[in-house]
């Protein structure tokens, strides 16, 4: 498989890990849209978060995001974000969450 996040998960490709679980990794994201951006995504490939059938996935992967958020001091509040299919805005088909922070976010997204 040609998947970016899969060659990620599998140490092929280096990424900046903040926390690793048994069914995701989180890492720095390359082009950071706030100060802090941060992807958690499952370790197995999902294309899209309409391809999980597993609602405890999902659990892990948002819970994992808030821990992160607290580790990383965002108290004063963040932003999950995620993409589904090309009309969604998703560029890369592994399913994935944002975590962003570190500054004041603007209601709508866009």
């Amino acid at each position: 498989m040609n998947c970016i996040f899969c060659k990620i998960v599998s140490g092929e490709i280096p990424a900046k890990l903040v926390k690793s679980g048994d069914d995701y990794v989180a890492f720095r994201d390359l082009s950071p849209q706030a100060p802090t951006h941060i992807l958690v995504i499952p370790k197995q490939h999902h294309s899209s978060l309409a391809d999980v059938r597993d609602p405890s996935l999902l659990g892990s992967l948002f819970f994992a995001a808030g821990e992160i958020a607290r580790d990383e001091g965002l108290d004063k509040g963040y932003r999950l974000v995620v993409n589904s299919g090309p009309d969604g805005g998703q560029t890369v088909f592994h399913l994935h969450i944002h975590l962003l922070g570190g500054r004041s976010m603007d209601w709508p997204p866009g």
